[in-house]
């Protein structure tokens, strides 16, 4: 769901979108940390926020990071 959001910030469309891991931290909502693959060899960490359930509202990409490998850390950011 939030892979036009990416394609839109990052100005390019990813033929591969394949998330590899993830992590999660509970705010108000759900904010989530994300290893997406977007070609054999690179990938990108993306940070989620998925809101309550209540507010009726899709994830929204917060904000991301390009340029990493598969064995990079998914970390705060």
């Amino acid at each position: 769901q939030v892979k036009p959001q990416f394609e839109s910030k990052e100005n390019r469309k990813c033929a591969m979108f394949t998330a590899i891991v993830y992590r999660t931290q509970v705010v108000a909502g759900i904010m989530y940390f994300i290893k997406v693959e977007v070609s054999d060899t690179k990938y990108a960490h993306l940070k989620v926020f998925q809101s309550l359930p209540d507010e009726n509202q899709g994830p929204s990409l917060v904000s991301f990071q390009t340029g990493k490998t598969r064995d990079d850390p998914l970390t705060y950011f």
